[in-house]
């Protein structure tokens, strides 16, 4: 692991970036799974078709697809994000494939998160919607104030499972030349090719952190809930 302590800092940026890509992705795609679950059981059809549309192309769609379309494809379309590159954040300049990679792990993890809320929803009792609305409750105000907090109490384990994909699946931006924590790798075994074996028992230790942490956090969610 002498590699690893010699350049300490660039592991640790490595980690950050990865960190940075999955806060990200993970926040923005809870909002937009949650839409989409809220479209899914609502009561417009135009609505659940769409849903389940977007679902069913980017639950069915490799993720490393979503990345070439993202590199490739939208620059030709006139989207290359390229302002980004101005701001700063936490002392990281941000890069235009940032931004790029942010939206393609959140369209695909979204369709994930859309269906866990979808089985948190469905596992709430049809009379508690049914008796928000009998007292005067809109569907949307049911789904906020009635059905949605009970839901995530059925939905923490699976949405778990979905943040720590996520978290994982963040190494595919690596192939795309961002400089997170498997692309890092790659260039430390690369210059040291003796040392492989330390190195990747190096970073394989700080994504079990990552990933123990994303899942601590959840057990102390779901146990906290439980009791409320």
């Amino acid at each position: 692991m002498e590699a690893v302590f010699s350049n300490f800092d660039e592991y640790l940026k490595a980690f950050g970036v990865t960190l940075g890509l999955f806060v990200v992705s993970g926040l923005a795609s809870l909002v937009l799974g949650t839409i989409l679950a809220v479209f899914r059981v609502g009561p417009v059809a135009v609505m659940q078709k769409v849903a389940a549309v977007y679902v069913t192309i980017f639950r069915n769609t490799p993720l490393l697809m979503i990345f070439i379309f993202m590199a490739v494809a939208m620059p030709k379309l006139g989207y290359n994000f390229l302002w980004v590159e101005d701001l700063e954040v936490a002392g990281y300049n941000l890069s235009a494939f940032f931004v790029r990679s942010c939206i393609a792990l959140t369209l695909y993890t979204s369709a994930f998160v859309c269906e866990a809320f979808r089985s948190g929803v469905n596992a709430v009792p049809l009379g508690q919607a049914e008796a928000a609305r009998s007292v005067g409750l809109t569907f949307m105000q049911s789904m906020r104030e009635v059905v949605l907090p009970q839901a995530l109490r059925a939905v923490v384990p699976p949405l778990t499972s979905v943040q720590v994909a996520l978290l994982k699946n963040t190494s595919v931006a690596a192939a795309f030349g961002m400089a997170e924590a498997t692309a890092t790798m790659r260039a430390f075994t690369n210059n040291d090719t003796d040392q492989r074996t330390g190195i990747f028992l190096a970073f394989a230790i700080g994504y079990i952190v990552l990933v123990e942490v994303v899942t601590l956090s959840s057990y102390v969610l779901e146990r906290r809930w439980k009791v409320a």
